[in-house]
């Protein structure tokens, strides 16, 4: 049994007050006696609320309860060893984001690697030096609180942004209604440049509004997890193409579609979104009036290719190597309309384990692509 020098419990004899006026607690899982009371001792000493556990089963029972800020875990105990009690640790999500440290005899690399893949955040080898447990034990918490409080933040920070969002959206819907009630009603009696401004700025509020969805949509790619199902291409399709009539009307644009749609696996909505881009842009973007053809082929990797291609001016090398960074749109500006931002469909692929890419000849046109695992 490792002896504690008689230094050792001078250090780290404060609070962790950095975060909290409460001690941290730690959950000690260890079938000897002896260790227990050793290491319940040093930490106790230390400032931290200490919860014992004596085997596996009851240590994650105490955890879920009332999860602790970290757990020393041993690896050698009867019935259910160190490794399963993590392992089942970081499959629930009241305890999976509690770090894990084992404290254990075994001291072959295999079993420190073993440790590291299931979730555990350190190991510390038996015996051990009381210095090094605590330091080890104290650079976690910290780290576990500095996670914990970014989480909180972020959890915020997300619910005030949808609260902003939703906010400006009414009265940029207010004054979109307004001015088409005043175009209907008035349309004899308003001048006509003043009826060229009323456009403009119903115009505006129509970007603005695109420009909240986009906002989003990004935060919901950013944070939602999805189950990925064999797609409908066909349908996928058909329901992007019907959000854009008016736009495709607008500038006479000519959509051609293959015969057959090859089945891709990923997440129809997310999908939709997509092809409302890549359409669009190519409709803005695109020759006077603007061809476009969407084609589909099976690549030799097990990959499914989908891909807009468009009879526009092309686009610079320089272009193309930007195009799918944060935030940047054709020609630096906004896409009118419907349209996500490119930056968005390359995280929305990133998600749905599929890939994004452009071909473009300057004064040949483009072709805007996204894979997705075969169905």
């Amino acid at each position: 049994m490792t002896q504690l020098p008689n230094q050792a419990l001078t250090l780290f004899e404060m609070n962790d007050n950095l975060f909290s006026s409460l001690p941290a607690t730690i959950l000690i899982v260890d079938d000897t006696p002896a260790n227990l009371r050793l290491l319940a001792g040093l930490l106790g000493n230390a400032g931290y609320q200490v919860r014992p556990a004596r085997d596996g089963r009851m240590a994650l029972s105490v955890a879920q309860a009332n999860p602790p800020d970290l757990i020393l875990l041993d690896i050698m105990m009867p019935e259910m060893d160190g490794y399963e009690v993590c392992r089942q640790l970081k499959a629930d999500e009241r305890t999976r984001e509690i770090p894990v440290i084992f404290i254990s005899a075994l001291d072959d690399v295999h079993d420190k690697v073993k440790s590291f893949t299931l979730g555990a955040v350190d190991y510390v080898a038996k015996p051990f030096q009381a210095e090094e447990v605590l330091a080890r034990v104290r650079s976690h918490i910290t780290l576990y609180k500095l996670q914990r409080d970014l989480r909180e933040q972020v959890a915020e920070l997300d619910a005030f942004s949808h609260t902003v969002a939703h906010d400006l959206k009414n009265p940029l819907a207010l004054v979109i209604g307004l001015i088409d009630f005043v175009l209907l009603q008035f349309a004899d009696d308003v001048p006509e440049e003043m009826v060229d401004y009323l456009k403009k700025i119903q115009t505006t509020g129509y970007r603005g509004v695109n420009i909240i969805d986009e906002l989003l949509l990004l935060a919901s790619v950013r944070k939602q997890d999805v189950q990925l199902r064999p797609l409908d291409m066909e349908q996928v399709v058909a329901k992007a193409l019907d959000r854009l009539v008016f736009m495709i009307d607008k500038y006479r644009g000519e959509v051609h579609l293959p015969d057959q749609w090859p089945t891709a696996v990923g997440y129809a909505p997310w999908v939709e979104e997509v092809w409302v881009n890549y359409v669009s842009n190519a409709l803005k973007y695109g020759g006077q009036p603007p061809r476009l053809e969407l084609g589909t082929a099976v690549q030799p990797d097990g990959m499914v290719r989908y891909w807009v291609r468009d009879n526009g001016p092309g686009l610079s090398p320089e272009k193309q190597a930007v195009l799918f960074t944060e935030f940047v749109r054709l020609n630096e500006v906004r896409v009118e309309g419907f349209g996500l931002g490119l930056s968005i469909v390359r995280r929305i692929m990133d998600k749905l384990n599929g890939r994004v890419g452009v071909h473009s000849v300057e004064g040949e046109g483009s072709e805007f692509y996204f894979e997705l695992p075969a169905g």
